[in-house]
């Protein structure tokens, strides 16, 4: 029977040499179309200097990467960028390490409680960043009036949470860990839940607690899937611009502008595709060294 399988498996291959081929033909042109083309033309931009409008194009050299380097903006929209996406993932892991600890074992109403937490990442981003822009307005806001009501905040004397550049970056950080949070929860679940069972209970046999358990035996054998919810964690947020965008447009004074947002504002509000494309450029040296290490980490701690 054996013999038999190898022949029909053989002549299978045999009449559809191509098949293989084809399979991986739409996933190649998506590649290709959608990441390849998009990255060579930013490359071919950045050394030049095209303008929206313009149908002329010249050789520049370095000359817009040694003019943002130069800019003000630019070093303020790194420094934001490296303070949200630090700040973010700190919060976006200790939230998902504690959802999923509470979603690992069974009670009543998990699967809704699963549900309801996965909402904000399923959610378009779109419509949960206006949602929040509504909560965070400096006249409607409902924790304005929440605060109002406790006492916290006089009524005529309330804080200007998009207005002002500390509570803008933090509204920034607050609604996109909103929408992180959920994505690394359902991973780190998945990584709790393939943790042997016999390890735990023979550490609480031993007579650990629940701290001595949770940083000596869960915490070292989920590092490798830390390491990938931090890679992807800082990967999301570093490209962020969506949340940025719609509820503070990198204001008030630069105070939530990053990177993202810098190359869209300069690449195409004020149609400089040049300047654009040499920002979106330098993110991506950076990029690729984080999930360097961050792979690297992984592999290092990987249990076998």
């Amino acid at each position: 029977m054996a013999v038999n399988r190898n022949k029909i498996q053989s002549a299978g291959a045999a009449q559809s040499p191509w098949l293989g081929s084809a399979m991986f033909a739409p996933a190649l042109l998506y590649i290709l179309l959608l990441i390849a083309v998009p990255f060579v033309l930013a490359i071919f931009y950045a050394f030049s200097d095209a303008r929206i409008g313009s149908t002329e194009l010249h050789y520049v050299g370095l000359e817009n990467f040694r003019s943002i380097l130069q800019s003000p903006s630019f070093r303020k929209a790194v420094e934001n960028s490296v303070i949200f996406t630090i700040c973010a993932q700190i919060i976006v892991i200790v939230c998902a390490n504690i959802l999923s600890m509470a979603l690992e074992k069974p009670f009543r109403g998990r699967g809704l409680v699963r549900f309801l937490i996965l909402l904000p990442w399923v959610a378009p981003v779109s419509l949960g960043t206006i949602g929040w822009k509504w909560i965070l307005d400096s006249i409607y806001s409902v924790i304005t009036w929440v605060l109002v009501w406790l006492g916290f905040v006089r009524p005529y004397d309330t804080p200007m949470w998009l207005g002002e550049p500390k509570l803008a970056m933090a509204s920034v950080i607050l609604v996109h860990c909103w929408r992180l949070i959920p994505f690394s929860t359902v991973i780190l679940l998945a990584g709790r839940t393939a943790i042997p069972k016999e390890i735990p209970e023979a550490a609480a046999i031993d007579g650990a607690g629940f701290w001595r358990t949770l940083f000596q035996i869960n915490l070292p054998m989920m590092t490798p899937i830390l390491s990938v919810v931090v890679l992807f964690g800082t990967i999301f947020t570093f490209t962020d611009m969506a949340v940025v965008y719609i509820l503070t447009n990198g204001g008030p004074y630069d105070s939530t502008q990053t990177l993202p947002m810098l190359a869209f504002t300069q690449g195409i509000q004020a149609s400089d595709l040049a300047a654009g494309a040499a920002i979106s450029v330098f993110l991506v040296p950076v990029l690729v060294l984080i999930a360097y290490f961050m792979l690297r980490i992984a592999r290092r701690t990987e249990v076998v």
